[in-house]
């Protein structure tokens, strides 16, 4: 989901079906581990673009119906809107890289919506940390040695 190409990396019907097809092929006892940064569903693909949100969800509650799985969702920055009301929070291990922005709809929207001002901080990682909306801020410096180890106590506790 890369910003250098496709609309800020928003999330269409291709992203929705690779991520559906990896899903499936992690479900062969692999753990699964999705490094998340998306400007939001497409909306340009209007209904096909959200229906990826259910079809993702509906393929990770399949894959975590195994009790050896592990699903490790990565937050990066940033990720909003229809990938983070989907798979960036279904992880049984939710990560966050530091002061990264994080939400469902952009200041702008909600400030118009709901007639209220949202603060500065309310949508970066460390404010929605103590909110408890993941498990863990980690540094991406980090996160090599800190996936490598969580992966083994997973095989520890399966075996």
């Amino acid at each position: 989901m890369d910003f250098g190409f496709s609309w800020g990396g928003s999330m269409g019907s291709i992203v929705g079906e690779k991520i559906t097809y990896l899903i499936k092929y992690a479900a062969k006892s692999l753990p699964l581990i999705i490094m998340c940064a998306s400007g939001g569903a497409r909306m340009q693909e209007g209904s096909f673009s959200l229906m990826q949100m259910a079809k993702i969800s509906s393929a990770l509650y399949y894959y975590q119906s195994n009790k050896d799985s592990l699903y490790v969702s990565i937050l990066t920055s940033p990720t909003t809107g229809g990938v983070t009301a989907s798979f960036g929070m279904l992880g049984d291990i939710i990560i966050a890289e530091p002061n990264s922005h994080i939400a469902f709809a952009g200041k702008r929207v909600i400030e118009g919506t709901l007639n209220l001002l949202v603060s500065k901080n309310s949508q970066k990682a460390e404010f929605l940390f103590k909110k408890g909306l993941f498990d863990l801020i980690i540094p991406r410096y980090h996160l090599k040695n800190f996936i490598s180890e969580l992966l083994k106590l997973h095989v520890f506790f399966i075996s």
